[in-house]
């Protein structure tokens, strides 16, 4: 094979592999968000499952396209990785109608051809519709037209690879060299092999497919040869969705996993059933002859359809064997807790159903804590690991949130004693606080986002300051944290002087801050992401407030206590002790800030 023929045949991948993307975008694009609403809403059932991640995948011409939006889904939480299972093996065999589609080029080798034969043959009807795609996509001003000629496009620069490619190789049909090669691909580890890392680098099992199915016109592949290779392009597709779910959580990463476990025991599983049966009986009549297009594209589907067939008991099993090879975290596993602990039964007895709730709220703050503590310190550093921490705590908190207000609600719907409905409503009020100060959190988080994505990072100078508020911070959460915990009105006494320091804070850094923008001493991106995270601090502990103040009711019998009233009576002198306290925390935070530059 020369050179030539070789820029040939890239040429002609190119083509065909550029066809395969137009198509594929262009049917994404018509089902305008569709397809995902249609994969959250029927997957309650596995052969629903099955049925609706062949079709979507049909649709879409692309089982990676499939996977890698089940993968995403799961990672948003809107698919239980069960349900992904079945979508996943009909991806499989949706994607198999490629294959099905590309055999028509088997209709060249008819020599009954009459004029209506004629059109429909490949390279006949393939340029009449790329001509009639690149109409409309020129004519056409409306969007969703231009969609369906770029369809129609896509269509027809993929038979045109297709051509190429075929015709690039026919020189190989009388190479002696090409033969023993496939011959030695009769291997089935080294068929597998090839392949699983021929699909793994174009990312489509499809387009290894077409580009098999363009190679079996040289008449040198043998089903012996082919079958081995289908097997592998189906191993091979997986990399796709594995690369999909790097930076995903862990249901996510099950998903990925599920996939791959499919196509890797089901290849295992026919090659030992293949394989033995020919040891057996001899093999089949057809096994040393040569392959065309219909053949690979039978035995594509034929091995997705059966496997599907055998897995659709299993599915559960599938995604077990996942979640043992993706183990759950410490995390994850108190998560799963967040719900075991508010059981249905402890209804029964509402002084233990007050006592479980008040358990879930200590994790709450907890969270919160530990996501503000991780939150502040991607100002320094910034860690995509540590965001995805913080994520799926903040989505632990958002679900105790919603369980444990529905589950206080049903307790005060019971008779209950004076003493225990004084605890839910103190309970009913801390749960949001406790939320919010985890929603304060996720916007540090955030913000640390912004100023990575602009490249911008904070002068020496503003790191010091964020250091010592944030320290100030830090323990104005562990402060309400022990006062609930311990329901002590001393330490929730404790609380608002070291609120009203770090407003005083906020303000000196807030007027120190905006005169170094004025001098130039600071960029606009880092100072702007500055003073809101000032913000977000000084929210935190308003909120902080908000939980002493509501303890401290707690404690004197009342339900409920102005927060207003009650720093206004203090800031008057009621307290000699809120002055000592004051003056503690002015000088061990305040007078610690560095002098403006």
């Amino acid at each position: 094979m020369g050179v030539l023929s070789l820029i040939s045949l890239g040429g002609g991948l190119a083509l065909f592999l550029y066809g395969m993307s137009m198509l594929s975008s262009g049917l994404e694009k018509v089902s305008s968000g569709r397809m995902e609403k249609t994969l959250e809403k029927l997957t309650s059932n596995i052969f629903l499952s099955v049925l609706l991640g062949a079709a979507v995948t049909a649709a879409i011409q692309s089982s990676s396209a499939t996977t890698v939006i089940v993968v995403g889904m799961v990672n948003a939480g809107i698919l239980k990785l069960r349900s992904a299972v079945g979508i996943i093996m009909g991806a499989n065999i949706g994607t198999t109608v490629t294959g099905q589609i590309l055999r028509l080029g088997d209709l060249e080798n008819s020599e009954s051809a009459g004029f209506l034969l004629s059109l429909i043959k490949p390279s006949t009807l393939a340029p009449l519709i790329a001509i009639v795609g690149i109409l409309i996509f020129m004519i056409s001003q409306r969007p969703k037209r231009k969609i369906v000629g770029e369809i129609l496009l896509g269509f027809g620069i993929l038979f045109q690879g297709m051509f190429a490619m075929e015709a690039a190789v026919a020189p190989l049909q009388d190479s002696p060299a090409f033969a023993q090669l496939f011959a030695t691909l009769q291997n089935p580890i080294l068929g597998v092999l090839v392949g699983a890392g021929v699909t793994a680098i174009i990312q489509s099992s499809s387009a290894s497919v077409g580009i098999l199915q363009a190679l079996s016109s040289t008449g040198a592949i043998t089903y012996s040869a082919a079958f081995p290779i289908i097997m592998g392009q189906n191993i091979g597709t997986c990399v796709t969705s594995l690369i999909a779910s790097i930076g995903a959580n862990r249901n996510a990463k099950r998903a990925a996993m599920v996939h791959l476990y499919f196509n890797i025991i089901g290849t295992i599983l026919f090659i030992i059933g293949v394989y033995s049966f020919i040891a057996i009986t001899g093999g089949f009549s057809f096994w040393n002859m040569p392959i065309d297009k219909g053949g690979i594209a039978n035995i594509h589907t034929l091995f997705n359809v059966v496997c599907t067939i055998i897995f659709i008991p299993f599915s559960g099993g599938l995604a077990r064997l996942a979640e043992l090879t993706i183990r759950k975290s410490r995390d994850e596993i108190a998560k799963e807790s967040d719900t075991i602990e508010l059981d249905e039964r402890f209804l029964l007895s509402p002084s233990l159903a007050v006592s479980k709730c008040s358990e879930v709220l200590e994790k709450m703050i907890g969270y919160a804590s530990q996501n503000y503590l991780e939150a502040i310190t991607l100002f320094g550093r910034y860690d995509q690991k540590v965001v995805e921490r913080i994520t799926e705590r903040e989505n632990a908190i958002d679900r105790m949130e919603d369980r444990v207000n529905n589950y206080l609600i049903r307790i005060s719907e019971n008779e209950i004693t004076d003493e225990e409905s004084k605890e839910v409503t103190m309970l009913l009020r801390l749960v949001t606080e406790f939320e919010r100060i985890g929603d304060y959190a996720i916007n540090l988080m955030e913000r640390a986002e912004v100023l990575y994505d602009k490249q911008a990072k904070f002068s020496d100078h503003a790191m010091e300051e964020l250091t010592i508020i944030g320290a100030a911070v830090e323990e104005i959460l562990q402060l309400a944290r022990e006062s609930f915990h311990n329901r002590s009105e001393a330490t929730a006494c404790m609380v608002e002087p070291l609120e009203e320091t770090i407003d005083m804070m906020e303000d000196a850094l807030k007027l120190q801050h905006i005169h170094r923008l004025k001098n130039g001493l600071c960029t606009i991106d880092a100072g702007l992401v500055f003073l809101e995270t000032l913000t977000n601090l000084e929210r935190i502990s308003d909120h902080c407030s908000n939980v002493a103040v509501c303890l401290i009711g707690y404690k004197k019998d009342k339900e409920t206590l102005n927060r207003h009233e009650y720093i206004q009576r203090v800031h008057q002198g009621d307290t000699q002790s809120y002055h000592d306290l004051m003056e503690a925390y002015v000088e061990k935070y305040l007078h610690k800030l560095p002098a403006d530059e």
